[in-house]
């Protein structure tokens, strides 16, 4: 006779509580994941609203997905896919929300910089923003900076910088001539004649300068005792224009009297006239020829100025 089937055992209260909590521990656990999955994609900008600028290159070594685009440090944008054209260049795909894209102009310009050490950067700069908003799927071309590229170029100019300075620095150099001739010039100028020993190249040619020197001022002090001295050629020709002045008063004395003279003869009478006109002529002459003598007298004043009154007046 068959046995009655046995009843499944029933489940205990603490089996049935555990399982529970651990129901609830996973919801909770997919839950915080979820959250923290919505939450960076929301910081990441998935959730907002963009536009797209295409940045071509003719290298993108360095450049990675997720990258920033930086205006004046803060990023305004990320890179999204990096593609290759049929050209041959590399195409950049950067998402720009569209809160930050005002700082983006027609006219900005776009750098990827690669240094030494470091990761690369794409800077956006935009000098005037006053001008045009730059639109959406705007393709840039982008300036790239690399240091790497230059250290070859930086190696040359140095070493030829130290061959010309190793060049300028040598025995023979023009350099050390002209130091060698500066030292030379220094002694010259601390030595016995100073400055008038460097101009001239030695101390003799110094000394026969300065003996010249001596002999012309001893020749300008015999020339000055000679023309200003006692006995000189001022004080003869003083005494010159001194007798000339003494002649000359003495003529004008002697044509007072003449004229007194003729006074009374052209008062005799009628009969006398004619003599009167031939003495009259000869007075003119006479008046000529003081008068030259007067004019010869103040050419002598004026090239001697004596303080004599040579002025000659004729009756």
């Amino acid at each position: 006779m068959p046995r009655p089937s046995e009843s499944p055992p029933s489940r205990s209260p603490e089996i049935a509580a555990v399982e529970r909590k651990a129901v609830v521990l996973l919801v909770l656990i997919m839950t915080l994941v979820c959250s923290f999955l919505v939450y960076v994609m929301y910081a990441r900008g998935v959730f907002e609203s963009t536009q797209q600028l295409v940045l071509v290159s003719d290298d993108s070594e360095g450049v990675i997905v997720g990258m920033d685009l930086t205006f004046s440090g803060f990023p305004i944008g990320r890179v999204r896919r990096i593609e290759l054209a049929p050209d041959g260049n590399a195409r950049i795909l950067i998402d720009v929300p569209r809160k930050d894209a005002k700082w983006l102009r027609t006219s900005s310009i776009f750098t990827m910089e690669r240094g030494i050490v470091g990761d690369t950067r794409i800077r956006a700069f935009s000098g005037i923003l006053t001008d045009p908003p730059l639109p959406g799927n705007a393709e840039r071309n982008v300036l790239r900076g690399d240091i790497n590229a230059e250290i070859p170029r930086l190696v040359t100019s140095t070493r030829a910088l130290l061959e010309n300075l190793e060049h300028m620095t040598g025995p023979e150099s023009s350099i050390n001539t002209t130091l060698a001739h500066l030292r030379t010039v220094t002694e010259r100028l601390t030595g016995r004649y100073g400055l008038l020993t460097a101009a001239l190249g030695s101390e003799e040619n110094a000394q026969k300068i300065i003996m010249t020197l001596d002999h012309v001022n001893a020749l300008l002090v015999k020339t000055d005792q000679r023309i200003y001295g006692k006995n000189g050629v001022i004080e003869g020709t003083q005494a010159s224009v001194t007798q000339l002045t003494g002649v000359l008063t003495d003529a004008r004395a002697s044509l007072k009297k003449v004229d007194a003279v003729l006074a009374e003869v052209q008062a005799v009478g009628a009969n006398a006239r004619i003599a009167s006109a031939d003495l009259g002529t000869l007075r003119g002459e006479v008046e000529i020829s003081l008068r030259k003598v007067s004019q010869l007298v103040d050419e002598v004043n004026r090239k001697w100025p004596f303080a004599r009154d040579t002025e000659i007046k004729l009756p």
